[in-house]
C-alpha cells in the first residue's frame, strides 16, 4: 500500500470517528434533554391539573390556580441562579461534568415530588415543600439547557451546527410528550378519585427509572473539543459571568429580548391553556393533553426542520419569521380555543407551537451558542436564555390567569400581554447579528 493510499484511510477513519462521535453527543443530548424536561413539564401538567385540589385547597379555584402556578413560576426563579453557577463552572471546568450534576439534581427533586403528603396531611407545610422542589428543580434546569446546547453545537460538523443544536432542543417536546403521556394513561386508567389521591404520584416516582438510563447515555460521551482546546491553551476565563455581565451587554440583553415571545406563547400553549380548557371551556382535560401529546410528536419533526433551514439560509432570517409569526397569531389561537371545537383546539395548539414556535425555538440553541465565545459560551448563553424564560415563561401563566380572572373571562387582555412581548422580541431580533457563517472562537 502506498504512503498516499495510507494517508487517505487514515483521514476517512478519522472521518468516521468524528462522525460517529458527533453523532453520540447528538443523541445522548436529546436522550438526556428529555428526561430533564419530562422532569420539568411534569410539574407544570400538575400545577394546572391537580396541584389546586392537593396543595392549595383553601383558595377559590382560579385563585387555587394561580398559587399553584405561583410555585411552578418559583422553579424559573431559580433558573438564572442555575446558569450562573453551572455557567461559571461549565467554561471552567467542562460542560459535561455540569450536565452529570444537573440530572441529578433534577431526578431527586422531581422523585421526592411523589412521595409529598398533601395539604390535607401536613397543612402550609405541603405547599412550602412542593415549592422548595420546584426551585430545586429550576436551579438544575438552569444548568442543563446551556451545558447541553453548547455541548451539541461546539461538538457539531462544519456547517451543520444549527441541525445537531437541535437535538437538545428536541428534548423539549420529548420531554413535553413523555410527560403528558404518562400522566393521561394514569389519568385514564383509574377513577378521578383514586387519581387525586396516589395515582398522580407515579409519573413523579417513574422518574427515578429515567435518571439512571440519562446517566448512562451521558457518561459516555465526550468533552466538547472546542473547551479542550480552550483549556490546553489555558484560555479559560478566571471569572465568565462577571465578563459577560461586564463586557457582553449587548449580545446579553438581546439574548433576553429575543426569549421573551417565544417562551411566553410556549407555557401558555402548553401550560395554562390546560387551566383554561377545563375551568373557562368546560371542556374534559383530556382535549387539551391530547392536543398538546399530537403537537410534540410533530415537534420532533418541525424543530430539525426550522435548525436545517438556519443552516441555510441564516439564524436572523428564521428566528424573525417565527418572532413575528408568534406574535401575530395569538388573537386568532384564542379565537381557535374558545370556539369550543376539539379539532380547532388542537389545530391551534399545532399551527401556534410547530409551525411559529418551532422556528424560534429550533435555531435558538445555536443562535444563542453563537453570540459569545468559547471563554464565556456557556454562562452567556445560560444566563440570557434563563433570565429570558424568568420574565416570560414562568410568569405568563400566572399573569394570564390573573388576567382571566380580573377580565371575567375574557381572553383578550392575554392577547395584548403576549403581543407586548413579541413586539420586544421582534426588536431584539432585528438588532442582533448574524452568525451562521462565524468560526467557533
Amino acid at each position: 500500500m502506498s504512503k498516499n493510499q495510507l494517508a487517505q484511510d487514515n483521514v476517512a477513519l478519522e472521518s468516521k470517528i468524528l462522525i460517529k462521535e458527533h453523532s453520540k453527543v447528538a443523541i445522548s443530548s436529546f436522550i438526556g434533554t428529555t428526561i430533564e424536561w419530562y422532569d420539568f413539564y411534569l410539574y407544570g401538567t400538575a400545577a394546572a391539573l391537580v396541584f389546586p385540589a392537593l396543595f392549595f385547597p383553601n383558595f377559590d379555584p382560579i385563585y387555587g390556580t394561580m398559587a399553584a402556578f405561583g410555585s411552578y413560576a418559583a422553579g424559573f426563579i431559580a433558573r438564572p441562579l442555575g446558569s450562573m453557577v453551572f455557567g461559571h463552572y461549565g467554561d471552567k471546568l467542562g460542560r459535561k461534568k455540569m450536565l452529570t450534576i444537573s440530572l441529578l439534581l433534577m431526578g431527586l427533586a422531581t422523585f421526592l415530588m411523589g412521595f409529598l403528603p398533601s395539604y390535607h396531611s401536613i397543612g402550609l407545610l405541603a405547599p412550602l415543600l412542593i415549592s422548595l422542589l420546584r426551585v430545586i428543580q429550576g436551579f438544575a434546569v438552569g444548568g442543563e439547557w446551556g451545558a447541553a446546547v453548547v455541548l451539541a453545537v461546539e461538538h457539531a460538523p462544519p456547517g451543520k451546527r444549527g441541525l445537531y443544536g437541535s437535538f437538545p432542543q428536541m428534548g423539549v417536546p420529548a420531554g413535553l410528550l413523555l410527560s403528558t403521556l404518562v400522566f393521561s394513561l394514569v389519568n385514564n386508567h383509574m377513577s378521578n378519585n383514586a387519581f387525586l389521591s396516589w395515582g398522580w404520584r407515579i409519573p413523579f416516582l417513574c422518574s427515578a427509572i429515567l435518571i439512571m438510563v440519562g446517566l448512562f447515555v451521558r457518561l459516555k460521551v465526550s468533552e466538547s473539543p472546542v473547551f479542550l482546546e480552550a483549556a490546553e491553551k489555558k484560555q479559560q476565563e478566571e471569572r465568565p459571568v462577571l465578563t459577560v455581565l461586564r463586557e457582553q451587554k449587548k449580545p446579553l440583553f438581546l439574548t433576553i429580548g429575543m426569549k421573551l415571545v417565544q417562551n411566553a406563547v410556549f407555557y401558555i400553549y402548553t401550560v395554562f391553556i390546560l387551566s383554561y380548557i377545563v375551568n373557562t371551556l368546560h371542556m374534559d382535560r383530556s382535549v387539551g393533553l391530547n392536543a398538546v401529546m399530537i403537537s410534540s410528536v410533530i415537534g420532533l419533526g418541525t424543530l430539525p426542520l426550522w435548525s436545517y433551514l438556519s443552516d441555510k439560509i441564516g439564524r436572523k432570517p428564521v428566528y424573525l419569521f417565527g418572532t413575528i409569526a408568534s406574535t401575530l397569531f395569538v388573537i386568532p389561537f384564542f379565537w381557535l380555543m374558545d370556539s369550543g371545537s376539539v379539532l380547532l383546539i388542537t389545530i391551534g395548539i399545532v399551527i401556534g407551537l410547530n409551525v411559529f414556535h418551532d422556528a424560534v425555538y429550533g435555531p435558538q440553541a445555536v443562535y444563542y451558542s453563537e453570540l459569545f465565545g468559547t471563554k464565556i459560551r456557556l454562562s452567556g448563553a445560560s444566563i440570557g436564555y434563563q433570565v429570558g424564560a424568568v420574565l416570560a415563561g414562568g410568569l405568563s401563566p400566572i399573569i394570564a390567569t390573573w388576567l382571566l380572572a380580573e377580565f371575567d373571562g375574557k381572553s383578550w387582555p392575554i392577547c395584548l400581554y403576549l403581543i407586548a412581548l413579541g413586539v420586544l422580541s421582534i426588536v431584539s431580533t432585528l438588532f442582533a447579528r448574524e452568525t451562521y457563517r462565524d468560526y467557533l472562537t
